[in-house]
């Protein structure tokens, strides 16, 4: 139902302010909503809201953890690269296994370990085993390239010794040509020594730059998505009233576009915590003061998929229509059982507890509900559960059956004379009629006494009987 959460990290304080207002999911995890204007650069995002870290911030933090002299010489890496450099050309697979596997104790284990031992259990043991693996599998690519690459010095040195070789006519020019590629393979050799120690370094410099990269950005998008879950919370908290207001105000015209022009005000305020006109900010955007700079701006808003929303509105009506027939003892689920309760007093009394209330009720008065003059009143009515079950035994009651022979003349007379509730704000009150009197479309029922008083405030002023003869006096 919501767009894109990441850009809330963008978002001007103002919308921050309105969302923490929501009350979040979970009372027992509940947190506010800690996203400064600073916290998406803490947490290096990008203009899309997706993690992206500074490639000056992973090299200063990959020397940090790592230290800068990357390379260090040991006498078992000193000894495999001496072997090499010391075979006879061109060197050969045998030769380069020794410093391939010095390579992997003397310098890439350690550095896995360091990494382990700063990030702790940010490092996971199967990354740990990914980063050796990928770590050796490019030192061997770059270690290959660069033998391969003397390999090929060398041939092209014997090959141009053997051409001088044959243009020579005397021993002495002989001897000249082979000490000056004797001198010149010892060059490429000392420089074989050179270019594998610099791509050694190199290759595990961006090794290192590489776990740092990954280690770091998956911290971030924890910490992240730390955020985000927090703002669903409160996102999901005004979700959960949408239900209510659908089944008080709503009809098969709702949108997100017009949702906002169902519901007054003060009940949108009462059960959401906000106004309409922070609601219609958030889904329309508007202009804002930017609060660093004094300036206004403008926010685009959208922060609602109108799509999704649609159709849960759709969805939500549908059932409303299907369970409608409280009369329909096949039924199993009610409405009520797709309206999350509230903080506020709207917490709906579940449908086998007020059956239960009933069975007493009838246990206690036996024959209650055969007498067309018996009245029954709920004083501070949640759902309408009540009534509706007074009024199925009411209606199903033989002796009224026979008082009233005609079904809507009997439920007329139920209604008219017989079932009184109230409730004790005005959403309570229009769920609780959409409801009693949701099945009545076409049974023409009109005379009711349902009505919309809050009984508690009788009671603590001793005013109940008094109040009650008021209200109901016809």
């Amino acid at each position: 139902m919501f767009q894109n959460i990441s850009n809330v990290f963008s978002a001007p304080q103002e919308v921050l302010d309105i969302l923490q207002n929501f009350q979040p999911i979970s009372e027992a995890k509940a947190k506010p909503i800690q996203i400064t204007p600073d916290t998406g650069a803490d947490l290096s995002l990008n203009d899309k809201g997706e993690v992206d870290l500074d490639e000056g911030y992973v090299i200063g933090k990959a020397a940090d953890v790592f230290g800068a002299k990357i390379y260090e010489s040991t006498p078992a890496l000193d000894t495999a690269l001496q072997d090499l450099t010391d075979a006879p050309a061109p060197a050969k697979e045998e030769h380069l296994e020794p410093l391939k596997k010095s390579i992997t104790k003397e310098i890439i284990a350690p550095m896995v370990e360091q990494a382990k031992q700063e990030y702790g259990r940010d490092l996971k043991l199967s990354d740990q085993k990914r980063f050796e693996s990928t770590a050796k599998a490019k030192m061997d690519v770059a270690v290959n390239k660069v033998v391969d690459n003397y390999r090929i010095d060398q041939s092209q040195l014997e090959t141009q010794r053997t051409q001088q070789l044959q243009s020579c006519t005397t021993a002495q020019q002989r001897q000249q040509v082979n000490r000056e590629f004797d001198a010149k393979q010892q060059q490429s050799t000392a420089a074989l020594m050179e270019t594998l120690q610099s791509t050694i370094q190199q290759t595990a410099q961006e090794m290192q730059q590489t776990i740092v990269r990954t280690v770091e950005t998956n911290q971030k998008e924890q910490e992240k998505k730390g955020y985000e879950d927090t703002v669903r919370d409160h996102l999901r908290g005004f979700s959960r009233t949408i239900p209510s207001f659908l089944m008080a105000y709503g009809d098969e015209t709702v949108t997100l576009a017009n949702f906002d022009r169902i519901i007054p005000d003060k009940v949108f305020q009462e059960v959401t915590s906000i106004t309409l006109e922070q609601f219609r900010f958030l889904r329309d955007g508007g202009p804002y003061i930017n609060q660093a700079t004094g300036q206004e701006e403008h926010f685009a808003g959208h922060l609602f998929d109108p799509v999704v929303f649609d159709d849960s509105v759709k969805e939500f009506l549908n059932l409303k229509v299907k369970l409608a027939d409280y009369f329909d003892e096949s039924r199993t689920e009610d409405i009520f059982d797709y309206i999350p309760p509230q903080k506020t007093n709207q917490i709906f009394t579940p449908k086998w507890v007020v059956k239960k209330m009933v069975d007493l009720l009838e246990q206690e008065n036996p024959g209650c509900f055969d007498d067309p003059g018996k009245t029954f009143l709920d004083p501070y009515m949640k759902s309408g559960l009540y009534i509706t079950e007074i009024v199925k035994r009411l209606y199903r009651s033989e002796k009224m059956r026979q008082a009233f022979p005609d079904d809507n003349a009997r439920l007329e007379h139920i209604f008219a004379k017989q079932v009184y509730g109230l409730a004790p704000t005005e959403i309570i009150y229009r769920i609780a009629i959409s409801y009693i009197l949701g099945f009545a479309k076409g049974h023409g029922i009109t005379a009711h006494h349902i009505r919309q008083a809050d009984t508690l405030e009788f009671a603590k002023a001793g005013t109940m009987e008094r109040e009650l003869d008021k209200i109901f006096r016809d």
